[in-house]
């Protein structure tokens, strides 16, 4: 049961710090509730997380409407679309357009759609937040945090991104990757959403950008724990740009390989298997391995991602977009080594 004393500090917080919000504007808090195939075929527990990630959206919807009077509150639930990276239907694309604020508290990330892009192009400020968990509002967790240091590590992390050409990355499991990143920029996520048409996740804290398309090779290797329901090493073999292999992973192993078809060159497969992100972790407060929204934040890892890049400065679009989160990596830039072993060098 999530308690509303427990979060409410934290979630005035958020839309004053994070999201800067002002006398008269609209706010929308946007959830999605699990689907008619959901209830049939997930485990109730699976299920029981989805339906208190919408309990907690309304609750946020709730606290914003006691403490923020003179800002109107909407609050919106639809159909969850399965998969992250999926575009949710124009009604959603409305509501968010509608706002100036939106908080979207889902289980299945909106932010690579063109949804939340045209919404973002509208100049609404939108805040995604996929698998978020009550705690992340708690003293301590990873949406308290001193932003003005992550702002500040962020930038010099891009800086390097904006240069770097030739890319290594390597960790002891095993993961060992080589991509260009020429022409790419170095994009912040620092959790700060003030300006008209912004766009982060929240709890914030990465640089990301995209891997030059056909020029990831090698192995991207995701240790288990480090992913929701991962109980064995799950191996990625990238080839020209694209996943041209899935080995172990058990269970999880086995939806990404029917999720990626590594035998079928046609769509949606082939846009699904493109590596669309290197992003590098500087939240000080974020823990968590198994959530994915707050392990892509944790200070001083690496995740990779597949699927669609489109809506982060790529060429590729497509209805997936995965994260997978690297602990202790080694990521060399040009020959610069940026991170050893999971310590930041710069």
């Amino acid at each position: 049961m999530i308690k509303k004393e427990k979060i409410e500090t934290g979630v005035v917080n958020m839309f004053q710090v994070n999201m800067g919000l002002k006398r008269g504007e609209k706010i929308v808090v946007v959830t999605d509730i699990p689907n008619f195939e959901e209830w049939m075929k997930k485990e109730s527990t699976q299920l029981a997380e989805m339906v208190e990630r919408s309990i907690l959206a309304k609750m946020v919807s709730e606290i914003a409407a006691t403490n923020f009077l003179d800002c109107p509150v909407n609050f919106y639930a639809y159909s969850s679309v399965g998969k992250h990276g999926t575009e949710p239907g124009q009604e959603v694309e409305n509501k968010l357009k509608e706002a100036d604020v939106a908080i979207v508290i889902t289980s299945y990330s909106l932010s690579h759609t063109n949804a939340r892009e045209n919404a973002t192009k509208s100049g609404t400020r939108i805040a995604s937040m996929p698998m978020f968990l009550p705690e992340m509002f708690y003293p301590g967790g990873p949406m308290a945090v001193d932003y003005t240091k992550v702002h500040e590590e962020c930038v010099k992390i891009a800086e390097l991104e904006n240069k770097a050409k030739d890319v290594i990355l390597t960790s002891p499991s095993g993961t060992n990757l080589k991509f260009s990143l020429e022409g790419r920029k170095g994009l912040i996520d620092d959790g700060i959403s003030t300006e008209k048409g912004a766009f982060g996740n929240l709890p914030a804290g990465e640089v990301y950008t995209v891997p030059l398309e056909g020029t990831t090779n090698g192995e991207l290797v995701v240790e288990e724990g480090w992913c929701a329901g991962l109980e064995e090493n799950l191996t990625f073999i990238f080839k020209d740009g694209l996943v041209a292999e899935v080995m172990g992973g058990g269970k999880l192993g086995d939806e990404f390989r029917e999720l990626l078809q590594c035998a079928k060159n046609e769509e949606p497969y082939l846009s699904r298997r493109n590596c669309a992100e290197l992003g590098i972790g500087t939240n000080p407060n974020a823990k968590r391995p198994d959530n994915l929204l707050e392990a892509e934040k944790i200070r001083e890892t690496v995740h990779v991602a597949i699927g669609d890049s489109s809506h982060m400065g790529g060429k590729v679009g497509a209805d997936l977009h995965q994260d997978f989160v690297i602990p202790k990596p080694t990521l060399i830039f040009d020959g610069q080594i940026i991170i050893k072993q999971g310590e930041i060098l710069i």
